[in-house]
């Protein structure tokens, strides 16, 4: 099929097609989603198949507010309506339980959950309203691979497998949101994003878990990222820990017989004379224009298949790097460079 690109001025098109059960790319605050009614099994379904998504990897349903969830979750306890009163419209997914047979199992996964987000996206959120039905939305991406940033990523990716996409220029943050179970007694981060756990805590006056735990085989993950490989390019990527690495990544990287990408903030791409054979990539000043690069960066040498390595620096795991450093330790699979 051909792929559309869409703009603000094409809304009522885009809605279109996604009342028409067909798949449209939509953008958000955090990374571009794929998008189809959540209430057209069929529709949903299709989603897997353009992305090549595992069938039991629950899907974010995004609504254009709090009324729009009450309609499918069990009534919202009075910290689960502080939480939406604060960070929504927001990068913070939250898992509710849900009342029964209200959505199909292909979004849940089977589950008696699901996951809702309230996207920052004036463009997204008039998607929503013009549609008149919450919209599935996991990144709009071939499943395994880094998430898109730009409506050029998703083109890239699923041209010729979906309608349209929505294009609204690059995603401002560019990791994806903060998933917060809130269907237990005991509140707990699935996925960290732009919001942390210490954020969450101080609006529901309690502590929230950290359940980052890789899933078994055999079960179903309550988000997405708990279960799959994710955000890997082709290439090996290895993550360069301490500042007193980068000399002897410099001498590593001279010494390999393919192009060699580097992932570095301007401290370190410029303090060094990398060889030829070395192409680099910007991560900016410091580790929140590295988070919201990380991905685009990925795929910038996914484009070259002769890259064969990427190394890519470490920041703190504190406030949006713990974030980051979620996405680049699934992306390199735990490989650091001293380890190589």
């Amino acid at each position: 099929m051909d792929t559309n690109i869409y703009t603000k001025k094409d809304l009522k098109l885009a809605a279109k097609d996604i009342n028409d059960g067909q798949l449209v790319s939509f953008p958000t605050e955090t990374v571009y989603g794929l998008g189809a009614d959540a209430t057209n099994e069929k529709a949903v379904k299709a989603v897997y198949a353009a992305k090549g998504r595992p069938s039991d990897n629950p899907l974010i349903v995004h609504v254009d507010g709090p009324d729009m969830v009450k309609q499918y979750a069990q009534p919202l306890l009075p910290e689960a309506q502080s939480l939406l009163d604060t960070f929504w419209p927001g990068p913070l997914t939250i898992i509710f339980k849900l009342k029964p047979n209200v959505l199909s199992k292909a979004v849940t996964g089977g589950l008696d959950t699901a996951a809702f987000r309230n996207p920052n996206n004036d463009v997204t959120l008039s998607l929503i309203r013009e549609a008149g039905v919450p919209i599935v939305g996991p990144s709009a991406n071939t499943s395994g691979k880094p998430s898109p940033t730009k409506a050029e990523h998703v083109y890239h990716d699923l041209k010729g497998k979906i309608a349209g996409i929505l294009d609204d220029g690059e995603s401002k943050y560019g990791v994806e949101s903060t998933v917060l179970d809130m269907s237990t007694d005991k509140p707990a981060i699935l996925r960290p994003g732009a919001i942390t756990a210490d954020q969450i805590s101080k609006v529901i006056n309690k502590p929230v878990l950290d359940q980052r735990t890789k899933v078994a085989d055999d079960q179903v993950p309550k988000a997405p990222g708990m279960k799959y490989k994710h955000y890997a390019p082709n290439a090996q990527v290895y993550i360069v820990d301490d500042e007193d690495e980068w000399q002897e990544a410099v001498d590593w990287a001279a010494k390999q017989d393919h192009p060699v990408g580097i992932m570095a903030d301007n401290h370190n791409i410029n303090g060094y004379d990398w060889s030829d054979n070395v192409e680099t990539f910007s991560l900016g000043d410091n580790v929140n224009s590295a988070s919201h690069l990380l991905f685009a960066g990925l795929r910038h040498f996914d484009n070259e298949p002769e890259v064969k390595s990427i190394l890519t620096q470490a920041f703190s795991s504190y406030g949006i790097g713990e974030a980051y450093m979620n996405r680049l330790n699934k992306s390199a699979g735990q490989v650091h460079f001293h380890l190589r």
